[in-house]
């Protein structure tokens, strides 16, 4: 048994596939496929029921899955332990979060950051808020940005009192329209103006098209959802060519009076940082997060 055993067992555990499992780790699926297959085999016990839709936890499985977690968190605090032996000449960072922390918020902290401790490896992974909280419970991630509040599946509810949840900035949800829109140059937009409206939004299921997809649901109009992307740049692309209109983070637009606000009230989110408060945070941890609240 090895971590990379551990990796790809909790990585198809995650996924329920071992494509994307194997996407998730930059393997290749056989490489997979034969992790898990002489894990289970070191183990004496099917880990995983080989099912039509994909790979489900046995109750062996299910049982292991905790204890492959904290291997990997003690292995982890090892590491750390030695990181603060050696000060902050060396050591490593992995840091996950959604589009807009990941391509308007960490990159000038992580430059100051790197500008100060050019020893530091970076690790930054764009992910969903949902994977982000589950690789920083598994240990793949020191820190996570994510949108509020937390929604904890499959990992267990028991695991809630390890995440430390802190508080990091206030975004808004801004409308742009394409150019020669009815609403171009407007600051402002009423719910009812969007009736039947193409939409580029972000994509079913992350954070950001749930807190969109519940504001319009309020709001009890009915729009015409075009397309659906994860990249903030390529929505706002989209827009200029004419596709439809589209909500972004108010960081990904020029300036702070670009985007319309909604006339019946801002829509907002919170974003936090999170990490494991049983774990010893590494030196590079605890500095770029005290960057990041400064």
């Amino acid at each position: 048994m090895d971590i990379n055993q551990l990796h790809a067992f909790l990585a198809v555990a995650r996924e329920g596939q071992m494509t994307r499992a194997a996407r998730q780790l930059h393997r290749t699926q056989p490489a997979i496929s034969a992790q898990i297959a002489k894990l289970e085999e070191d183990l004496g016990q099917r880990l995983f029921d080989r099912t039509s839709t994909g790979m489900v936890l046995s109750d062996a499985g299910r049982t292991f899955r905790g204890y492959a977690q904290a291997a990997l968190a003690r292995l982890e605090d090892g590491r750390n332990a030695l990181d603060q032996l050696r000060g902050m000449q060396r050591g490593s960072l992995s840091i996950g979060g959604g589009a807009t922390a990941t391509t308007y918020l960490l990159p000038s902290i992580l430059g100051r950051f790197h500008a100060k401790y050019p020893g530091i490896r970076f690790f930054v992974r764009e992910q969903p808020s949902k994977v982000v909280i589950e690789q920083v419970l598994e240990g793949q991630l020191d820190l996570g940005v994510v949108t509020l509040p937390i929604h904890l599946s499959s990992t267990g509810s028991d695991v809630s009192t390890h995440l430390e949840v802190e508080e990091w900035v206030q975004d808004e949800m801004r409308l742009i329209v394409p150019p020669g829109h009815a609403l171009h140059g407007r600051r402002e937009f009423a719910w009812s103006e969007l009736a039947a409206e193409p939409l580029v939004l972000f994509e079913a299921g992350s954070a950001v098209r749930g807190l969109l997809d519940r504001a319009m649901s309020s709001a009890r109009v009915d729009v015409d959802i075009v397309m659906e992307l994860r990249s903030i740049e390529s929505i706002k692309q989209m827009v200029a060519q004419g596709i439809g209109c589209a909500f972004v983070s108010q960081f990904a637009l020029s300036g702070p009076g670009d985007g319309l606000r909604c006339i019946e009230g801002p829509i907002q989110r919170r974003l936090a940082v999170i990490y494991r408060n049983d774990r010893t945070q590494s030196p590079a941890a605890r500095a770029f997060l005290g960057m990041m609240h400064a």
